[in-house]
């Protein structure tokens, strides 16, 4: 697997930063999150750290410190202007790239 980008860590980082905070605010001890989720002290760890995990483990987390409908929500094209405008292309089977058409 190649190392993520200088951008995805940067996010890692800050998105284990948030799950760490509202794990905080919801007065969770890292040992009680860990064990809401299902997942080791050493992988809440690294979430909170901004290192990779699966994504079922990094969902599992998002559950237990209660933000996990919110995460998903922030996903969903219709919340967006962007995606509300262009979601007619997300019933499209494949994707193409368009090829310029030859000039006469």
């Amino acid at each position: 697997m190649a190392a993520p980008s200088l951008m995805v860590t940067r996010e890692l980082a800050r998105l284990g930063g948030n799950v760490r905070a509202w794990r905080k605010i919801g007065g969770l001890t890292a040992e009680l999150a860990a064990d809401r989720a299902g997942v080791s002290r050493d992988t809440l760890r690294a979430i909170e750290s901004g290192r990779s995990v699966s994504s079922e483990n990094l969902l599992a987390v998002l559950r237990a410190v209660g933000i996990l409908a919110s995460v998903v929500d922030a996903s969903d094209p219709i919340n967006s202007e962007f995606g509300a405008r262009n979601l007619g292309r997300a019933s499209v089977q494949r994707v193409r790239m368009s090829t310029p058409k030859a000039s006469s």
